[in-house]
């Protein structure tokens, strides 16, 4: 799969991979970086693959031209006969909304392969991020932008709720009031704000210092353990909704599993020790088959 997916050409994004870094590049400028039909089968295939064969320990999502990206295309909702006529007079309403309601899962797949990958993802966001890229964006394990960057749950303004992934995801990031303010208005998260509030981590005044940071987290994150990097995203998204007593169990459940102190830990203080950076083991492929 590894050769599959490094060397195939999307329509949609740039695939790089370098320093056990990914980055992977919305490369659709001229149509704001829309997301077409195409968008949602390339997004779930890249980070899978990439998960699947443990192609990189670290994904850095971020975008080309003037903004990240403009959201769902409207083509997208043609193609899934949303807003046909021809529905409203549909006699079989039930096995519509049946389909709907299996192709609108489909869709929010799409960015539930973030949160299911052992590899933590990084987004770096300029200019604007609206409607379903706040989904894409809530999705991501960090986020970060430049000064001239704003959020907008878009869907509001055109007669929707948003469907793929903001309100599940969006309350952990900032306040629920804030949530609603911005679901309710539809109006602009300017980037100052979306610092104060949580929503990223930094701000910087371009792109090229924005990546440059970005790409130096990644870096120290790709020097980590990818074993524990993968436990601490695994325990963090856990406890979203769950108690602090499950959320116990679970890293103790983890630990008794996955915890190795003759081998990473090990590595960790010897290289401490020796005044050295560490080398630790890549994660392994997942098997299709489940062989062991």
């Amino acid at each position: 799969m590894s050769d599959t997916i490094l060397n195939k050409k999307f329509e949609c994004f740039d695939l790089e991979i370098e320093n056990k870094i990914a980055k992977l590049t919305l490369n659709r400028p001229e149509k704001l970086n829309s997301m077409i039909r195409s968008f949602w089968d390339e997004l779930p295939e890249i980070i899978t693959a990439i998960d699947q064969e443990a192609l990189a320990r670290v994904i850095v999502i971020s975008s080309t031209g003037k903004h990240f990206s403009a959201g769902m295309d409207l083509s997208v909702f043609s193609q899934n006969n949303v807003t046909s006529s021809d529905n409203k007079n549909k006699k079989e309403e039930g096995r519509f909304r049946g389909s709907f309601y299996k192709n609108l899962l489909k869709l929010q797949e799409t960015f539930s392969c973030i949160d299911n990958s052992r590899i933590p993802v990084l987004m770096a966001l300029q200019g604007g991020c609206i409607g379903g890229a706040v989904d894409f964006a809530s999705a991501s394990d960090m986020r970060y932008c430049t000064e001239d960057a704003f959020f907008c749950i878009q869907e509001i303004n055109i007669g929707m709720t948003a469907d793929v992934g903001t309100f599940p995801r969006l309350p952990y990031l900032i306040p629920m009031g804030l949530v609603k303010e911005l679901a309710y208005t539809g109006r602009r998260l300017l980037a100052d704000e979306a610092k104060e509030s949580g929503l990223v981590n930094k701000v910087f005044k371009n792109q090229e210092e924005m990546m440059n940071y970005v790409m130096d987290i990644a870096t120290q994150i790709a020097e980590k353990t990818p074993l524990a990097v993968w436990g601490s995203k695994d325990m963090i998204n856990f406890t979203r909704g769950r108690t602090v007593r499950e959320g116990l169990d679970r890293i103790a459940l983890w630990q008794s599993g996955m915890y190795h102190p003759k081998s990473d830990m090990k590595e960790a203080f010897d290289a401490q020790m020796e005044n050295r950076d560490a080398k630790f083991e890549d994660l392994y492929p997942l098997k299709k088959d489940f062989g062991l």
